[in-house]
């Protein structure tokens, strides 16, 4: 199954055009909100606070999505999502205070709780389960192609055209609504769950997940705070999220004819092994070769671990359930992202960057055991 084909699937093109405008928002922000707090005088703990309370109220409002959707319908809360995620980026025009960054980012959580869900659970809703994991390259690449663009460049043009330029970008998500007025119409006949979902068959793709994202979430952070040349965090970020939109694009298709689980370890080994050597690529003066191995290491298991950690949870529930799934595989994604943020930054405020990537990938190396155990798989 190509991209063309899968575009060709009702309602497919619009989730992509949702999806591609909400992630340009927060891609746009993600490494460049910490450096707007670092200009306004916040050192690295408060830094690494902007992006984990974004991902701490993600967290929050993706516990309560599946509610949401059941209670107000499909429409208010798709709509509501978008809006959440772009609207409060205004205020970052006119402060530098961490304050105010954190109540944005706190605002925009919940807006990206929303899409998240949302968007994975639309997926598995509107293709073929045979192709899924080609759906999902192809929602993999409708969310990695904003990072492309703007993640990795975003400091950079920071520091050459402004700040205003990225809040700008940060505002997008709103045109979003339009696309997700007319997804919430179609999906208002999705079967409601009328049993609890089997969240024990969850438990493994999202420990994977949450530990690969908090690799990725501690690189996007401090990156920029790592190096001493703007360019060098710009081709690092770059060179993170190329692989990882390769890599999770080109193993859906693998996964569908071989299964996902034969390629779950060596991702797991190809992040620890990236964080290393990003650790010794920053100790002291950057090592550019070793810095940018180790991103590309990053950035190959950060892709293809959330294609295929998405395909175990839906593998491991009923259809009725997808949205629970969704939710707690975003609920792995983000909170490996805030912790990646926010103990990353602390371990390194009190003693070094070098030291905060071994951490990570510490972390990394610990869910290597559950590499090779298997998801029940589930039908119906």
């Amino acid at each position: 199954m190509t991209p063309s084909s899968v575009l060709r699937s009702p309602g497919v093109p619009l989730v992509v055009a949702m999806t591609a405008l909400a992630f340009s928002g927060y891609s746009a922000l993600m490494p460049v909100a910490p450096l707007w707090a670092a200009a306004g005088g916040a050192d690295a703990g408060g830094v690494g606070l902007v992006n984990g309370v974004l991902m701490g109220t993600t967290v929050l409002t993706q516990l309560m999505v599946p509610a949401s959707l059941r209670k107000f319908g499909w429409v208010l809360v798709l709509v509501t999502g978008t809006l959440f995620l772009g609207l409060p980026t205004i205020r970052l025009f006119f402060s530098d205070s961490l304050e105010a960054i954190l109540a944005v980012s706190a605002l925009r959580g919940i807006g990206f709780g929303i899409i998240t869900v949302t968007g994975s659970a639309l997926i598995a809703e509107l293709v073929d389960p045979l192709r899924r994991g080609e759906a999902i390259g192809v929602y993999g690449l409708a969310v990695a192609a904003p990072q492309i663009l703007f993640m990795s460049t975003g400091p950079w043009f920071a520091e050459r055209f402004g700040f205003a330029t990225m809040f700008a970008i940060g505002v997008l998500p709103i045109f979003g609504a339009v696309p997700a007025y007319i997804l919430g119409g179609r999906m208002e006949a999705v079967p409601k769950p009328q049993e609890r979902a089997p969240y024990t068959n969850l438990l493994r793709p999202i420990f994977l997940l949450l530990a690969v994202t908090l690799a990725g979430g501690a690189i996007i952070t401090f990156l920029a705070q790592m190096v001493s040349e703007p360019w060098l965090a710009m081709v690092g970020l770059l060179l993170l999220t190329v692989f990882a939109a390769a890599t999770r694009w080109r193993l859906g298709g693998l996964a569908d004819r071989f299964g996902a689980q034969r390629f779950v370890w060596p991702l797991v080994v190809s992040t620890t092994v990236g964080m290393v050597v990003i650790a010794y690529a920053v100790r002291g003066d950057s090592h550019v070769a070793a810095l940018l191995t180790g991103t590309a290491l990053v950035g190959i298991g950060y892709g293809g671990l959330q294609n295929l950690t998405l395909l175990l949870a839906f593998d491991g529930v009923k259809r009725v359930h997808y949205g629970s799934a969704s939710a707690a595989w975003n609920i792995g994604f983000d909170a490996g992202t805030g912790l990646g943020s926010v103990v990353i930054g602390a371990v390194a405020a009190s003693s070094s960057f070098s030291t905060a990537m071994l951490v990570g990938g510490a972390v990394s190396l610990l869910t290597l055991p559950l590499a090779f155990k298997q998801t029940p798989k589930v039908t119906g």
